[in-house]
C-alpha cells in the first residue's frame, strides 16, 4: 500500500496535479517528445516586472540535435515576455518583452547545466550565466515593463498564452532548481545560488512551487 501510494505522489504522468510542494533535491523529467507535456508555474505578482532573474538547472542530449525551449514567460499581450531558449547552431536565446539576444556557448550541454538569467528595464542590460560564469552583457529593450498576468511553462515554449506547443521545440530531459526574483541578483548572490545556498526566491520557490503538470511528466530525484 504505501508502495503505490509513493508511485501515485511520485508519477503526474498523463494527469494534472496542482498544488505547492518542497521539490528540494527533486526534477520534473520529460521523457519524449511531444506538444502536450509541460508543467505550468503559479505566482502572484503585484505589479509588472521591472527586473529579474531566473535561475534553473536543466539535461538534456537535445543540444545537437535540435533547438528546445528552456523557460518560458507569457502575457496575453505578448507569447515572449520572458524566453530562455536553446538554439540549434546559436546557443543560448534570451528574450524579453518580444526582443531577443544570443550568447554563445561552447559548453557540453548535455551534462548538467545550470543557468541564470537576469534583465533591468532602468539599463536594459541581460545577463546570461552557465555554470557560475557569466557570459558578456548585452542590451535588451530598455525601459520596458513585463506583464504581471502571466502563464510560466516548462517544457514547452509558447506561441500563444498558455498554449501553440510545438513539439519540435520541447524539453526532453530534466529540469529543477527553478527559481525566480524581481530584481537582479549580484554576482556574489549567483554564486550563492549556483553552489547550493538559498536567497529566498520571491516569484518563484523550488522549495515552495505552486504548479500543475500535464501530460507525461515524472517528479523524480535529481541526477546533478
Amino acid at each position: 500500500m504505501e508502495r503505490l501510494l509513493w508511485c501515485f505522489l511520485a508519477l503526474v504522468g498523463f494527469s494534472s496535479v496542482l498544488g505547492q510542494t518542497d521539490l528540494h533535491k527533486k526534477a520534473f523529467v520529460f521523457p519524449k517528445e511531444t506538444e502536450n507535456s509541460y508543467v505550468s508555474l503559479k505566482t502572484q505578482l503585484e505589479t509588472p516586472l521591472k527586473a529579474f532573474t531566473v535561475c534553473l538547472y536543466f539535461y538534456t542530449e537535445l543540444a545537437r540535435t535540435r533547438s528546445y525551449s528552456i523557460f518560458s514567460y507569457a502575457t496575453r499581450q505578448q507569447p515572449n515576455e520572458i524566453l530562455i531558449f536553446w538554439s540549434k547552431g546559436r546557443g543560448y536565446t534570451f528574450g524579453v518583452h518580444g526582443k531577443e539576444v544570443s550568447f554563445q556557448s561552447f559548453e557540453n550541454t548535455q551534462a548538467p547545466t545550470h543557468i541564470c538569467a537576469s534583465w533591468e528595464s532602468t539599463s536594459g542590460i541581460a545577463e546570461l550565466w552557465v555554470n557560475g560564469k557569466p557570459r558578456v552583457r548585452k542590451s535588451l529593450e530598455k525601459g520596458a515593463s513585463l506583464g504581471k498576468d502571466a502563464s510560466i511553462i516548462l517544457g514547452q515554449e509558447q506561441d500563444a498564452f498558455a498554449g501553440g506547443f510545438d513539439r519540435n521545440q520541447c524539453l526532453v530531459g530534466d529540469i529543477g532548481d527553478v527559481n525566480m526574483w524581481d530584481f537582479v541578483l549580484s554576482p556574489e548572490e549567483i554564486n550563492t545560488v549556483y553552489i547550493g545556498g538559498n536567497l529566498s526566491p520571491n516569484v518563484l520557490n523550488w522549495k515552495a512551487l505552486n504548479y500543475e503538470a500535464k501530460g507525461e511528466v515524472f517528479i523524480k530525484p535529481q541526477l546533478w
